[in-house]
């Protein structure tokens, strides 16, 4: 019952805001028509009169912060919608409504267990940021530190709960009665995003994720990541570094202060691809609400990452299976790509090789050697998406976040440099991440990794091997019976055949003695 009325209110908020024109436009049959003008007579007239994309922007910011974040993958898609609602859209990754500050400070004071001022010699009342899982309010610390309040918006454990039950319940369904159901394993997916949003509302564990990125950024030189402030961090209040820096997005702003754009564009590219293969641990929420620069001129330049309660993992497996696939593409090896597919696992053993292959080259070979601007990656995933139809592929639910990530490196990439070549850019950086997982290097690294195991193992070697050679294995009581059993048979073939022997032994003598001659 909860599933349907909720289902119900985000059927009114669509009608209530005009959304039907965009969902039912494509609509032909004239009894759809006539039901939903039946329906939205009682429409607001003020609403109707707004322009779509606002309508669309406020009707995912009143349904909640799934549909908000729904709304933010959207906002990096321009070459996918309209522009008008591209540029609404964008409004969902850092205007959200906030909610007043002096809740902020109850929940801060409640998470504490004291007063606002035994903490913050400084607060603002004012959110500098609000977000659909939470805003931001700028600090100072006591000790006069200058920090950023992060703090969890009231309730939204059990919104989500209700929505991801609602999302779970339709993924059921779509199991049952679309023909590609269970090969896309919606279920899976809905898990899978189940646990991010989750980990997303525990703040301990984004601020725990900000620390594992911050120190595998140090060596970079080419991101910024905030220092956590562990005294002051709750599940639902998280206390960080404050970062200065100008949005990505001011892309004026940044050209005046002499920002290299171009490079810029190139970094993010290099930033993603070392998270991803040398790190195996990933930004996952790269919208451009959450991306700075650094104007600052001991840091100009460099990019500087916030929020980090989505983030991507990838085993070993994982970052060759995709390095290999990357490398494939890029030196236009469809073969290969085919090859890997098959040895994965993911399309059925019987595939023909060369049948996937020409597949793959008919969707892929048209995008090469063009500019970023001329490339658009969702129309490849939708021609991926229909070629793996015919192969049955399966969706590997453990790279949805990776998958998400790459059309926002895409979306951020068209803003910051529309000539960039994303291939070119990437196609060293794969090629060098492989030589240093092959080759003498590569089992140098391998051997230094464990050396401290062979350092434990190899002074007890030479014991070790002593004394396995002196043991004598304890005889197994099963086999000792069966060895008995084989020694008792033997005796007794052996009486049979000394029987028989004597026997035949004894009629040859009685022949010989008959017929012997008398005297």
């Amino acid at each position: 019952m909860g599933h349907l009325l909720r289902l119900i209110t985000i059927g009114l908020v669509f009608l209530r805001y005009g959304l039907d024109e965009l969902l039912l436009s494509g609509f032909r049959q004239r009894w759809v028509r006539l039901l939903v003008r039946v329906l939205t007579l009682g429409r607001r007239r003020r609403l109707a009169d707004m322009p779509r994309g606002v309508r669309l922007r406020l009707a995912l910011e009143q349904l909640g912060p799934i549909f908000v974040k729904f709304g933010q993958v959207l906002s990096t898609r321009r070459d996918l919608m309209p522009p008008d609602i591209a540029e609404e859209l964008a409004r969902l990754q850092d205007r959200v409504p906030p909610f007043p500050g002096e809740q902020a400070v109850a929940l801060i004071e409640r998470a504490f267990g004291r007063p606002l001022d035994a903490v913050f010699a400084e607060f603002d009342l004012v959110p500098v940021a609000s977000a659909s899982i939470a805003q931001v309010h700028f600090a100072t610390l006591q000790g006069g530190r200058e920090v950023a309040v992060k703090v969890l918006r009231p309730g939204m454990l059990e919104v989500i709960e209700h929505d991801l039950k609602l999302l779970d319940t339709l993924a059921r369904l779509l199991e049952r009665v679309w023909t590609d159901g269970k090969r896309l394993k919606p279920r899976e997916v809905v898990a899978e995003f189940d646990g991010y949003l989750h980990d997303e509302l525990d703040f301990v564990r984004e601020a725990s994720n900000a620390a594992q990125l911050r120190r595998n950024m140090q060596g970079l030189d080419l991101v910024m990541v905030p220092e956590m402030f562990w005294d002051h961090c709750t599940a639902g209040v998280m206390v960080m570094e404050r970062m200065k820096g100008v949005p990505i997005s001011h892309m004026q702003r940044l050209r005046d202060a002499g920002v290299d754009i171009p490079k810029l564009a190139r970094d993010g590219v290099t930033i993603f691809f070392t998270q991803v293969f040398r790190d195996g641990f990933f930004h996952a929420d790269m919208h451009p609400g959450n991306i700075q620069v650094s104007l600052d001129p001991a840091t100009f330049g460099r990019y500087i990452a916030l929020d980090f309660g989505i983030v991507g993992t990838l085993t070993d497996w994982d970052k060759d299976y995709l390095a290999q696939n990357f490398l494939a593409f890029f030196r236009r090896d469809y073969k290969r790509v085919a090859e890997l597919h098959i040895e994965s696992g993911w399309v059925p053993p019987s595939t023909r090789v060369d049948a996937l292959e020409a597949a793959i080259r008919a969707v892929c070979e048209p995008h090469f050697d063009r500019p970023l601007k001329d490339i658009s990656l969702g129309q490849v995933l939708m021609r991926l998406f229909q070629t793996s139809r015919r192969f049955n592929v399966e969706i590997q639910p453990q790279l949805v976040l990776l998958q998400k990530t790459l059309l926002n490196i895409e979306g951020l990439g068209r803003q910051l440099d529309p000539e960039l070549d994303l291939w070119s850019t990437a196609k060293p950086f794969l090629e060098q991440w492989m030589n240093r997982q092959v080759g003498w290097r590569a089992l140098f690294e391998a051997l230094r990794h464990e050396a401290p195991r062979y350092a434990q193992i190899l002074p007890a070697l030479p014991r070790l091997a002593h004394a396995a050679l002196q043991r004598r294995p304890e005889p197994d009581p099963a086999v000792l019976a069966l060895l008995a059993e084989q020694r008792r048979t033997n005796r007794l073939i052996q009486g049979l055949v000394w029987a028989a022997g004597g026997f035949l032994a004894g009629a040859l003598a009685m022949q010989v003695l008959l017929r012997w001659p008398a005297g």
